[in-house]
């Protein structure tokens, strides 16, 4: 078993440096969001917060066709976005600083702003 790293450095460098590689897996039962990276072999798990949703400007002119979606709290909204179309994520943005990821969706074109409790990094 690898080594486990406690801390947002190792995917931000991850990230800087092929960020084409990382890919959104999945959520645990423990609110964990797992990303995996094919350049280092690195598995990023963030442990998140609150997640808010903002939706392209687009979206927002044209008529809903589904009420009940945008009435789900966000993380609900994330975790069926992930669950439908989890090869069209991609992480956009992230800040350690301020403890912050953005996933963007390209099918549903929704930008999920992630608050990060805790960054780990496992080295497999």
């Amino acid at each position: 078993m690898g080594q486990v790293f406690h801390s947002g450095a190792f995917l931000q460098q991850c990230w800087s440096v092929h960020p084409l590689c990382i890919s959104v897996r999945r959520i645990t039962a423990g609110n964990q969001l797992i990303l995996a990276c094919t350049s280092c072999r690195f598995a990023h798990h963030l442990r998140l917060g609150d997640v808010a949703v903002r939706t392209s400007a687009s979206e927002q002119t044209e008529p809903s066709t589904g009420e009940s979606d945008a009435q789900l709290p966000s993380n609900i909204r994330f975790a069926a976005c992930l669950d439908a179309h989890a090869a069209a994520l991609t992480l956009r943005e992230m800040d350690v600083f301020e403890d912050r990821a953005l996933i963007r969706c390209a099918e549903c074109r929704r930008l999920y702003v992630l608050t990060v409790m805790a960054f780990e990094t496992h080295q497999k």
